[in-house]
Formats: structure tokens, sequence, C-alpha cells
């Protein structure tokens, strides 16, 4: 059985743990989606607008935990390509509105067919229960207060 699928030791680093389980599922869901076009980060913007509808670009970065130059890098090929527009905001001129086009909507939903399959192939391996307890702990990992001052000190 080639290393990268045996039972491996955990290793003691949560950080390293946690970027190869995200580097290895992400593959699998972008490989999964590749022929809607979509990465999975895409896909997730799109979902979230198309939920939740139009969105500062602040309040989308705090609900994917992404930085928001991280999030404009994310939403620049989304603009591009039709699927979002991004104005200026209604209640403060400095902020970014995110808003799904008809175009982004029609993807969004293309993209779900395909993300729901990669979800039920993921949950047949890894057990349906388990993808829960998965999900469950990562949110509150994604939600703890981590300060980086107590560590530097």
């Amino acid at each position: 059985m080639p290393a990268s699928r045996k039972e491996a030791e955990p290793g003691r680093c949560n950080n390293t743990a946690l970027r190869k389980a995200a580097r290895h599922v992400t593959r699998f869901y972008d490989g999964c989606m590749a022929e809607s076009g979509l990465r999975t980060t895409q896909y997730a913007i799109l979902n979230l607008l198309a939920d939740r509808g139009p969105m500062t670009m602040a309040a989308l970065a705090g609900l994917l935990v992404m930085d928001r130059a991280t999030m404009g890098h994310n939403l620049r090929p989304l603009e591009r390509d039709g699927l979002i527009t991004i104005e200026v905001g209604r209640s403060d001129r400095r902020e970014r509105e995110v808003s799904l086009t008809d175009f982004g909507r029609q993807r969004e939903a293309e993209g779900k067919t395909l993300w729901l399959k990669a979800q039920r192939r993921f949950e047949q391996a890894f057990g349906a229960e388990d993808a829960k307890a998965m999900r469950r702990v990562m949110a509150r990992i994604a939600a703890m207060e981590l300060d980086v001052q107590g560590v530097m000190t």
C-alpha cells in the first residue's frame, strides 16, 4: 500500500496535520468539481451569496475565515467572469458589497450538483457520523481565540 494511503502516525504538529488534511480534501473536492470550472473556494463564495444574499467583502471574509486581501484575490476572477458584482456599500461608501449575478446564480446551482456528489462520496468513505463530528471540531477550531502574543512572550 502506498505511504499516502496507509494509516500514518498523527505527528506532533497540529498545524501540519490540519494543513495536510485540508490539502488532501481540497484536492478531492476540486477534482469532483472540475467540470463546473469552479474551484471549491469559488463555489463556497457563490454558495454563501446564494444562501445569504449580498454582503460586504469583510462579512464574506469573516464567514470564510479569510483576511480581506485574500478575499479580494478570490473575488477578482469571479467578477471578471461575470459571476458576481462588487459595488460601493450602500450604508458605508468605504465598504464593498458583493452580489451574485444571474449567471453566478446559475453557476452556483450547477456547482451544487457536483458538490453534493463530492459530499456523498466523502461521507461514504469517511462515515457520515465521523464527517459530522469532524465539521463540529473544525468549526470549534475556526472559532477559537488564539492569542499570538501569549506565544511570543
